[in-house]
């Protein structure tokens, strides 16, 4: 591919012209870094995983939530701790397995 404005040849996905820093019209790519760290992840999952904590944390708002009721409303009969307990675990092996992504699909940070 060729500039438009200093005809010098230039990569195809471009943004801007290495050589007179004109805009070639093409978009930037779009950055899959959500910024969410799975350090982080890892940490709220292992320590508050059974309060949907770290579900809050990349995203997924409804499961975090859903989490919290199921351990605050069956907590009392003592199977709220033990259902979200087996989803956290299920959901700390994603984590360290990197196939644990935030709400828009995207992986977490390393």
């Amino acid at each position: 591919m060729y500039c438009q404005n200093c005809g010098q040849k230039i990569d195809d996905n471009a943004v801007v012209c290495v050589h007179c820093g004109v805009a070639t019209g093409k978009p930037a790519a779009v950055s899959n870094n959500t910024g969410k760290s799975w350090v982080v992840a890892l940490l709220l999952c292992l320590f508050l995983g059974g309060f949907g904590a770290h579900r809050f944390y990349v995203g997924k708002t409804a499961s975090g939530i859903t989490m919290l009721l199921i351990t605050l409303l069956l907590g009392w009969l003592g199977i709220g701790l033990l259902i979200t307990g087996i989803w956290a675990f299920v959901d700390f092996i994603m984590i360290c397995l990197n196939t644990f992504t935030t709400t828009d699909g995207c992986a977490l940070q390393k």
